[in-house]
């Protein structure tokens, strides 16, 4: 089995796509999204694309498999929603644990059978920690600046939750991704850090930040040289960006990173912007031809797709990345 802080070392490691864009091909009705489980469940869960670990396992290990075979080093498990925070809009906070377990087993069984076929090129399970619907760092009341929607503490509680349950599900890695509020962010960290300290294990956390706004800053309002040094305290794998904003626009907000850190630097970005629909445009092609420039200038170690991507965006970056190795030591 490979060793992930070894590989990167090596060489620059694609992570999979996005896995909503994939699941959205499906079109599952309620029923399907209900599967045998929750037959009878009280609310509607049609757009609960986490619980199809659970109802719809074979086509999760169907998009996992997919990525791989594009040539993806890391999948990410299909957990980004899978908080009892974010699941309270389904009443489905009792089932946090067997989400992130089941989702956590299903890419292992993938990502391992990959490995087996070709040890030289292991694969890797990261399991993704999503932001939650609601922020520490600010009132979602206009006239009530004080109020906050979720404390720290609330916070840190669903976290660890979701985090033993992934690990106990196999998982190689933690991503912490798509972090709008650092606050949030922190208390995902901070649980890590007890579940680690009260195992005696050491597991590589991945932290992504995501740029909202032309201005380039987070959410709560920080730059990407202010989101790297409130982190800086963690031992981390990597640290980067993701979502919000296409290829282009990402790339000053990783030159900082890459400037102001000596850790190795992450992107995962949209298929360029969405449209009038939401939908996202970008080709595979299109995308490629913009990280090529994040290959040129040696930014990051580890590249692959959020929304609109599909297995082939990574197949093409996987295509570019693959007779580079990483430039400079760490």
């Amino acid at each position: 089995m490979g060793n992930i802080k070894e590989e990167i070392q090596k060489r620059i490691l694609v992570l999979d796509g996005a896995m909503g864009t994939m699941i959205q091909q499906y079109r599952f009705s309620e029923e399907e999204y209900r599967g045998e489980q929750f037959k009878d469940f009280h609310v509607s869960v049609k757009g609960n694309n986490d619980m199809l670990s659970i109802t719809q396992p074979q086509a999760i290990k169907e998009i996992h498999r997919k990525y791989l075979e594009a040539g993806a080093d890391i999948i990410e498990t299909n957990t980004f929603s899978s908080t009892t925070i974010a699941m309270a809009d389904y009443e489905m906070e009792d089932y946090v644990y067997e989400l992130n377990y089941q989702s956590a087993k299903i890419a292992k069984e993938v990502a391992d059978e990959f490995t087996a076929k070709n040890p030289a090129k292991p694969r890797f399970v990261a399991g993704a920690i999503g932001p939650t619907n609601k922020t520490a760092s600010m009132s979602p009341k206009v006239n009530d600046p004080g109020f906050r929607a979720v404390t720290f503490n609330d916070l840190k509680a669903a976290y660890k939750q979701q985090t033993e349950a992934l690990l106990d599900g196999g998982v190689d890695i933690l991503l912490v991704e798509t972090v709008f509020d650092t606050l949030n962010a922190k208390a995902a960290l901070f649980a890590i850090e007890e579940v680690k300290e009260e195992r005696n294990i050491d597991v590589p956390i991945m932290l992504s930040g995501t740029i909202t706004d032309a201005s380039g800053r987070t959410l709560s309002g920080q730059t990407a040289e202010a989101f790297l040094i409130s982190v800086s305290h963690i031992p981390l794998l990597s640290i980067g960006f993701n979502c919000a904003l296409g290829a282009n626009q990402l790339t000053p907000h990783l030159e900082v990173l890459a400037r102001k850190s000596n850790l190795p630097v992450s992107a995962h970005p949209n298929a360029g912007l969405p449209n009038a629909f939401g939908e996202y445009d970008e080709t595979p092609e299109e995308m490629a031809a913009q990280i090529k420039t994040y290959l040129d200038k040696h930014l990051v170690r580890i590249i692959g797709g959020c929304c609109g991507t599909t297995p082939a965006h990574i197949k093409a970056i996987a295509d570019l990345v693959s007779p580079l190795t990483p430039k400079g030591g760490i």
